[in-house]
């Protein structure tokens, strides 16, 4: 007996030829993003109509921590309001020294010719959600191009690094966690003074990479930046060493450490302005406007040698 439609159903692609289509199309797609970045634009205006949908979606659970925070304990509230006092007053002491001692590093750094400090300064930032991506350590905060966010702007909190501006869109910013994978921030260990990378391992941890396994790192180091790569003012704390591992075998040691900063805590951080850009000397800024001026400088002398031998 035969099954087949009446003719005046019209039928369509084969489901997997359809298939086949739209995986091809989106592969195509990835490539294209990943090669040409030519969907940035696309992905921007797609923001403009998606955030007010992320806004709306997100809204109950808003409702729901502000009423969680409004029917907060009262005394929870005067107890840890207690406790700031009191240590406000422990702490005096040190700060109003701190303070003199800054004043003093100041006019001495004046008085050697020594080049002032870059002064910390930003804007404060809510963090929205993560990043739907399990495999990435990235946040949202709700500051953006119009706010004049740029991307690669570092960010922190009130304990240390927490990471690094790496897309911008007009009402909010991705931020890269320096526990992620595929990010990198050269550390100083406070009490010997070593210099080296820190790596994140995506798994809320970090691991301090290039150092010899005879290296002078114990457990419990605090490491700070360096600022050697022009993006994070030096002196901010990043991470303590937790575990070392040492093996003859082998020319580094594995050292891994633990962020100081609330990276995967929801709360507020920090997003400070971007570094100036630092200005070569004359004497270098000219040699190397020549050297790119004249890219074939090298080739001359070999040409010449040549022509002598034959």
């Amino acid at each position: 007996m035969d099954h087949q439609p009446p003719p005046f159903f019209k039928r369509g692609p084969a489901p997997v030829a359809l298939l086949s289509f739209y995986v091809a199309l989106s592969a195509a797609l990835l490539v294209v993003d990943a090669r040409l970045q030519t969907l940035e634009v696309l992905r921007q205006a797609l923001s403009m109509f998606t955030h007010p949908v992320q806004q709306f979606a997100h809204l109950p659970a808003q409702v729901l921590d502000n009423a969680g925070g409004y029917f907060a304990s009262l005394t929870r509230l005067q107890d840890e309001n207690a406790q700031l006092k009191r240590s406000r007053l422990d702490n005096v002491a040190i700060l109003l020294r701190t303070q003199q001692l800054e004043v003093e590093n100041e006019r001495l750094r004046k008085l050697l010719g020594v080049k002032q400090r870059q002064q910390a300064s930003g804007q404060v930032a809510q963090i929205l959600y993560a990043a739907r991506d399990p495999y990435s350590r990235r946040i949202v905060v709700d500051k953006g191009q119009q706010d004049k966010v740029v991307a690669g702007q570092p960010v922190i909190d009130d304990a240390g690094i927490v990471g690094q501006v790496t897309r911008v869109y007009p009402f909010v910013a991705e931020v890269t966690l320096i526990t992620d994978k595929e990010q990198a921030v050269p550390v100083q260990i406070v009490r010997t003074g070593l210099r080296s990378v820190v790596f994140g391992l995506g798994n809320g941890q970090l691991e301090l990479r290039f150092l010899p396994a005879n290296a002078d790192v114990q457990n419990g180091d605090v490491l700070v930046t360096s600022g050697l790569d022009g993006v994070f003012l030096p002196g901010f704390p990043v991470a303590t060493v937790v575990h070392i591992e040492r093996d003859t075998s082998y020319s580094f040691a594995r050292i891994f450490c633990m962020p100081l900063a609330g990276v995967e805590n929801f709360s507020e951080v920090m997003v400070l302005d971007p570094r100036p850009a630092i200005s070569l000397p004359e004497q270098l800024a000219s040699e190397a406007a020549r050297r790119e001026a004249k890219p074939g400088a090298k080739a001359g002398p070999g040409k010449k040698k040549r022509l002598k031998k034959d």
